[in-house]
């Protein structure tokens, strides 16, 4: 290997690989900061629209602006035919993840992005406002059909992405409630510095590969249960528990059987995911609203085991299950959520790649047998 290319860490752990305006992950403060702006700040005063025109726009709208992209986000919501054709021959037993990313994929073929001029692309504000728009539609409309047998009508005149997809899933408008912790959600996952997801959408834009081709990839990698999946795997994990003290017997075992347990601890974060206290605020709100005296305690009840026990804290996705199964979303569909909201962070990721791109290409410390000749063929 060359002087100073050693891997200093598995996983590219704590190494810089770029530079970005973003976000900043796991410093002072908050721990975590939109374009400067502390996410518990905009969860408490913004709803998503405002911090997605924010990530992809550099700037908070004032009400005007707001308003626009409101609208014009509402006119995006409809499919085209053809994609509804593709959902409708996906199986009900499809991974949700798999129907975003072939949706996702099919569109980039519907609606191809403009990249003929190397290095320019003037339709990347509209193809990223399309899918912000759509995307909900799309996960929808699959599960509507696959699930329900239903064609739905997927363009509804709800103000908000989080209201529509509620609306979607569920056949009727949301309650304020609802709507509201749905914005918080989507803006609590909207973006998160160069998470594996984001790095795998960087990657792709750095070849100046087209917008929907840096998002497919983004998809297939939050696929993976080491990254986007904690929510559905803490939801499978807390449903089981009878209560709170069957919740610690439970979880004393599983520690004891060294079990892997998602929803806790983080690649940055050190002491504590600032999201967490918000949703988890959310969360106990959620369970007063529909009576529930069972998941609610039994999520607390982990929370204080394992940080009793390992000292390891809840990240975004533990209190998030319990916050979407009181608003009746099916398990399968938390992932989905996560796609919906942090494509706003990778687009935008992918439009500052573009602005100042250099192919990321990087070396790898060879582990392999030294160098040697091919041998004749009676010699092997």
């Amino acid at each position: 290997m060359a002087e100073g290319k050693k891997l200093a860490g598995a996983g590219l752990r704590g190494q810089v690989a770029g530079k970005t305006a973003l976000s900043t992950v796991g410093v002072s403060g908050s721990g975590l900061t939109y374009r400067g702006y502390d996410v518990k700040d905009l969860a408490e005063n913004c709803v998503f629209e405002e911090v997605a025109y924010l990530i992809l726009k550099g700037k908070l709208p004032n009400q005007a602006e707001l308003d626009d992209y409101k609208s014009k986000l509402k006119g995006l919501r409809g499919l085209p035919q053809a994609l509804k054709d593709v959902l409708e021959r996906i199986p009900a037993d499809a991974h949700p993840m798999d129907v975003i990313r072939t949706g996702c994929s099919m569109l980039g073929n519907l609606e191809q992005e403009d990249t003929s001029v190397m290095g320019e692309f003037p339709q990347q504000d509209a193809v990223t406002d399309r899918m912000l728009a759509v995307f909900p539609s799309i996960i929808c409309y699959w599960y509507r059909f696959s699930h329900d047998g239903v064609q739905i009508e997927v363009e509804t005149d709800d103000d908000s992405i989080g209201a529509h997809f509620l609306h979607l899933l569920r056949g009727e408008k949301p309650s304020a409630l609802h709507e509201q912790v749905m914005n918080v959600s989507l803006i609590l996952y909207a973006e998160h510095e160069f998470n594996a997801s984001t790095f795998t959408a960087r990657v792709c834009a750095s070849t100046l590969s087209d917008m929907h081709s840096c998002i497919t990839g983004a998809i297939g990698s939050l696929r993976g249960p080491l990254h986007g999946g904690a929510n559905e795997a803490a939801m499978d994990m807390i449903e089981k528990f009878k209560d709170a003290d069957h919740a610690e017997q439970e979880m004393m075992g599983m520690l004891e059987r060294k079990e892997k347990i998602m929803g806790f601890g983080h690649a940055i974060y050190s002491s504590s995911d600032p999201r967490n206290e918000i949703i988890k605020q959310w969360a106990e709100k959620l369970a007063a609203d529909v009576g529930d005296t069972v998941l609610y305690p039994v999520s607390v009840r982990c929370e204080e085991v394992m940080w009793r026990e390992k000292k390891l804290f809840c990240n975004a996705d533990f209190f998030h299950a319990s916050a979407y199964h009181f608003m009746g979303i099916p398990t399968k569909l938390f992932t989905p959520i996560f796609v919906m909201s942090r494509l706003t962070g990778w687009a935008a990721h992918v439009m500052e790649q573009r602005a100042d791109n250099r192919i990321i290409r990087p070396s790898a410390e060879y582990t392999g047998e030294e160098y040697r000749s091919v041998p004749a063929m009676a010699e092997r």
